[in-house]
């Protein structure tokens, strides 16, 4: 019986010694099995005419020849297996004509220079590169350009460049299929981030690169590209703590598929996929900013500032945080036992205050005397606003990036706390002035807001034609309109923005009703990633009553449709003061009068989208008629080209004025009608 023992165990152990060694060698011969599987391919792809025609024939056969240098890229294959990919490279390059092909080429064949010294394979390539570089004296300058496209340029040029060369991509049926172009955009975007890897544009552009190779996924499903997009999403959450990506990076994070974040994956900086293949695949792919963040246990967020916009009337107060969270809000009486004034606190869970935060934020206007921010808990941020007097208040938040917004309104009339406007004296033949006559008719409207959409880091949507953005195009048609309705309404105007600079869409409505401006009017220009979407519509504050409103409301509140979604089911109570039947009046004549104004002045094609409404944060808590003017479709090449003639922008703002002025005469009928003055 021991004996049996004995045998057995030798038996199994000699079973295994042969299974051990057979591993070995199979995992020895792994990478020559490969190469001669990927020869096997180049040979039946030489072999047929008809496959040569089409370009992923050559970049399958290129992966199995790169397979081979990934599986032991010290090994005695790897040179040959490289020089081959190269080699392949160049032969496609000739028959396809591109450009980037024959940049591959040439990039992998420096790269067996470099890394293969001792190899006959360096010597081969080295041949290869002088080859292709004879005749051609400006390969050098524009290889630098191929592989460091920042070179000579600033962190926001090359940014620039690199969100051109996505939008082309995006727009383009044909290059999307092919990975390369994604690749190429990818690289200027990583250009970007290295030339200021601590600057303004670095938090974008790392984001941007990790969202190209997220976008990528959609269409080659190869997991290694969705897992490159999360290692770098985690390098965004890392490096830049405070960036509003950081936010959006960490929302795309959780919304990622568990096999993603159990794989172990690189997060170095250069992101590189040596697979070269391209997928079939026709509808361009988006990734969409989920609403809710999956957070985990023991997970806080950060309270990162407190903001506030007053008049003596009415307060905005603006708390922001990294992530979205729960809180609760509670009315305090005053204490004077104690010397305690009124005071309105809101309590943010799972939260904590952020290192740079300034902690109290005085007030002192005729409603609140301060903010404060305090621990109050070890998970939890207290604000808190002490109160002098109020009628009445409203709490809601916004999202991407996540924020409370808490507007106070007070008791006394609004219009106390104007410019106190000077008397209206006759001249010397008993006659009022024009402009003043003028301003003594518009009875209800005598102030104007006109607000220039996006701008700053905020671009909006991207133009058919290159280098056109929409905040460029909404400031120059909001500059137009105001002079034209200074001149011919004589009344006040003010702009949110009369520069490129960023402002929050919450601090927009803030200046309105801090100014206690009469009309709200906010310039933007539409997209569609359908190119031939054209036409005009005019928008109000309201419930969206179809999908096509929805998505134009999360386009310009930067957010999701489901967050929209979420939004409309708390605006109800929101919108009880808010002056909705004017809005609509007002931008139902807006709209009436550009479509005819641009038929009658003989431009064809223009397509009346009409009225709607939706729930847009820029108009949320607008205290007087407001309304959003979507001008036309930058995406559409007809619109485009428009948008960016003068011609067209006055017409356009012709249109608007005489908008706005029907919509005085129908709310004050007398508002322009001259009366003989008795000067008695």
């Amino acid at each position: 019986m021991y004996r049996k023992k004995i045998i057995i165990a030798s038996l199994l152990l000699f079973c295994f010694c042969i299974v051990l060694v057979a591993g070995t060698a199979a995992h020895a011969t792994t990478a020559k099995q490969a190469y001669y599987k990927a020869e096997g391919c180049y040979k039946h792809l030489r072999g047929s005419s008809a496959k040569m025609k089409y370009r992923e024939n050559w970049l399958r056969c290129i992966e199995k020849f790169q397979l081979v240098y990934r599986l032991d890229p010290t090994g005695p294959w790897a040179s040959a297996g490289l020089y081959m990919s190269g080699y392949l490279y160049q032969k496609l390059a000739k028959l396809s004509g591109k450009k980037t092909d024959r940049h591959e080429a040439i990039d992998i064949y420096q790269r067996i220079v470099k890394r293969y010294p001792h190899s006959r394979y360096r010597q081969k390539a080295a041949v290869q590169l002088q080859t292709m570089s004879a005749g051609k004296a400006s390969d050098a300058k524009t290889l630098a350009t191929r592989y460091s496209p920042g070179i000579g340029k600033s962190a926001e040029q090359t940014y620039r460049d690199a969100e051109a060369c996505y939008s082309r991509l995006r727009k383009n049926p044909k290059k999307v299929k092919y990975r390369h172009n994604w690749l190429q955009c990818s690289e200027k975007f990583q250009a970007a981030y290295r030339q200021d890897s601590s600057g303004p544009w670095a938090a974008a552009a790392l984001y941007m690169t990790a969202k190209l190779h997220a976008d990528l996924y959609d269409y080659s499903r190869r997991k290694t590209d969705l897992r490159t997009a999360y290692d770098t999403y985690r390098k965004v959450v890392a490096r830049f703590p405070d960036s509003r990506y950081k936010v959006k990076a960490t929302l795309l994070i959780n919304d990622m598929p568990a096999w993603v974040k159990s794989a172990t994956g690189s997060a170095d900086e250069g992101i590189a996929a040596t697979d070269r293949a391209g997928a079939k695949r026709s509808s361009a792919g988006t990734t969409v900013l989920p609403a809710k963040k999956k957070r985990g246990s023991g997970g806080v967020i950060t309270v990162d500032s407190l903001r506030y916009w007053s008049n003596p009337n009415y307060t905005r107060v603006v708390i922001d945080a990294s992530d979205d969270t729960t809180f609760k809000t509670h009315l305090l009486k005053k204490d004077p036992a104690r010397n305690k004034p009124q005071r309105l606190y809101i309590d943010l869970k799972h939260s904590r205050l952020g290192p740079n935060i300034k902690t109290i934020i005085p007030i002192n206007d005729d409603l609140l005397m301060d903010a404060r921010a305090g621990q109050y808990k070890k998970d939890a941020v207290r604000v808190v606003m002490d109160i002098k007097s109020f009628k009445s208040y409203k709490i809601f938040s916004l999202k991407d990036p996540f924020r409370i917004v808490i507007d106070v309104w007070g008791t006394g009339n609004a219009d106390k706390t104007r410019t106190k406007r000077p008397v209206l004296r006759a001249g010397k033949k008993g006659k009022l002035p024009t402009s003043a006559l003028a301003k003594q008719l518009a009875l209800g409207v005598s102030r104007i807001i006109i607000d220039p959409g996006h701008g700053g880091r905020d671009y909006g949507a991207p133009g058919y034609l290159k280098g056109v953005h929409e905040k460029d195009i909404a400031l120059q048609i909001a500059r137009r309109l105001a002079k034209k309705l200074r001149r011919q309404l004589k009344c006040e105007v003010f702009l949110t923005r009369n520069s490129d600079r960023f402002l929050t869409l919450e601090e927009r409505t803030a200046i309105a009703n801090t100014k206690n401006a009469d009309l709200f009017i906010s310039i933007h220009a539409n997209s569609n990633r359908d190119r031939r979407a054209y036409g005009i519509e005019t928008y109000f504050l309201n419930l969206a009553t179809d999908d096509e409103a929805i998505r134009v409301a999360a386009t310009e509140n930067a957010t999701s449709t489901k967050n929209i979604s979420d939004l409309q089911t708390i605006l109800s109570d929101l919108m009880q003061n808010a002056k909705i039947n004017e809005s609509s009046r007002l931008a139902g004549n807006v709209q009436v009068s550009m479509v005819s104004h641009l038929r009658n002045k003989r431009y064809s094609r223009i397509k009346d989208k009409g009225v709607k409404q939706a729930p847009f944060y820029v108009l949320l808590g607008a205290q007087m008629p407001a309304i959003l003017v979507e001008t036309s479709f930058i995406s559409n090449p007809r619109e485009c080209k428009r948008l960016i003639d003068p011609k067209y922008q006055e017409r356009l703002c012709e249109a608007i004025v005489q908008g706005i002025q029907r919509y005085i005469r129908d709310t004050t009928p007398t508002a322009f009608i001259r009366k003989p003055l008795n000067n008695s």
